[in-house]
């Protein structure tokens, strides 16, 4: 397996930079759909790295990490929309021009809210592991979306299974992102601002998780995951660390909560089904357990895959004469794709190093030095 040093790194990151800002742009060109995935796909990439802070990091299942993605899209569509201003006469008084919550406080009220969230669900779920625990956050998960679906009487907070609409698109720098911006001849459509937004925020994201690895924390996360009982033998608070990795992998489902409803204008509890929880948890296993790089190529897989595979059931529904349904073919599709990439690659398309080949590269550094 390739072993990349310091300089390789910075080398790559210089290469692949220049190419990320300039790929919306090219992409344009050929048609919004395409911007609009890579979109998505940065949105499932900062879930992913949450998600692998507590799976990854702490070995702690979760199949509940919907509802902090839920939480933060909620909580932004209630504070920039008029859907409180309309239904409680009490907010109408206090907002008379209406909530119009700019971006950088809703985020970070979105990742407060979802780690308090993120917390509460640790906290009674502290001695369970394993299948137990994936039980009680399965859950949990499920809770969060019967709330949301339901919650439309006798006071009407999340308008029930019709959702929440007329959402604020972001506004960064007095530039709004749903709307076109002409910059000299150049026009640049609004998936394409709102990329920029997302590609700096998932940026920050990658840096943080990769001080959390690298970290004193981020290690005993690790010791827990390996041997709890050795963890705490050796003076760990395996519950206050758990506790941690629950609510710092829940800010990020919370940040990620709030682009999305911005970036939709629109949401429902049918964004937020297990199905989604699912996805996440294949993404954080496909890409690689605890590895950043293979959790970020694993959530643009699983999030592109579905839209490219598009182009490739519609034509095979053709020759079938339309005997296959087109998205029934399309989950067969993504369902081989990973059950092949599965037995090829158990332990994930980018695993992390062993340890074994830590030590050698270290010990090449060393001689290169």
């Amino acid at each position: 397996m390739l072993i990349l040093n310091k300089n390789n790194k910075w080398g790559a990151a210089t290469v692949v930079l220049p190419l990320l800002l300039v790929l919306p742009l090219v992409l344009q060109s050929q048609g919004q759909a395409w911007v609009r995935i890579l979109d998505v796909s940065l949105i499932y990439i900062l879930l992913a790295l949450g998600l692998n802070i507590v799976v990854g990091f702490a070995g702690l299942l979760d199949l509940g990490y919907v509802a902090f993605y839920a939480v933060g899209a909620y909580l932004f569509a209630l504070l920039a929309s008029p859907h409180l201003t309309d239904n409680l006469p009490a907010v109408a008084a206090l907002f008379p021009n209406g909530l119009h919550w700019p971006v950088w406080v809703a985020i970070p009220l979105g990742a407060a809210l979802a780690g308090v969230v993120g917390v509460l669900l640790g906290a009674p779920t502290l001695k369970l592991r394993g299948d137990y625990l994936a039980i009680v956050t399965l859950g949990f998960g499920e809770i969060i979306r019967v709330f949301m679906n339901n919650l439309d009487a006798p006071v009407n907070i999340t308008n029930g299974p019709k959702g929440i609409g007329s959402i604020d698109p972001f506004r960064v720098f007095g530039i709004n992102l749903g709307e076109r911006l002409h910059v000299g001849g150049m026009t640049i459509e609004p998936v394409t601002l709102h990329y920029y937004l997302f590609l700096l925020i998932v940026a920050l994201a990658i840096v943080v998780c990769l001080r959390l690895q690298n970290s004193r924390l981020g290690r005993a996360w690790m010791a827990i995951r390996e041997d709890e009982i050795a963890a705490k033998a050796m003076g760990l608070n395996t519950r206050n660390l758990k506790l941690l990795a629950f609510g710092l992998g829940a800010m990020f489902g919370g940040v990620g909560g709030v682009l999305f409803a911005s970036f939709q204008g629109f949401v429902s509890p049918e964004s937020f089904s297990l199905q989604e929880s699912v996805m996440i948890v294949a993404m954080v296993v496909l890409g690689g357990l605890g590895h950043i790089p293979g959790v970020i190529l694993g959530a643009f897989l699983l999030a592109a895959l579905p839209e490219v595979l598009r182009y490739v059931a519609s034509p095979l529904q053709a020759m079938t004469d339309g005997r296959l349904d087109a998205a029934i073919l399309r989950q067969l599709l993504i369902a081989l794709a990973m059950i092949g990439i599965m037995l090829a690659r158990p332990r994930g398309l980018w695993p992390s190093p062993r340890h074994e080949d830590q030590l050698a590269a270290a010990a090449s550094d060393k001689e290169a030095a």
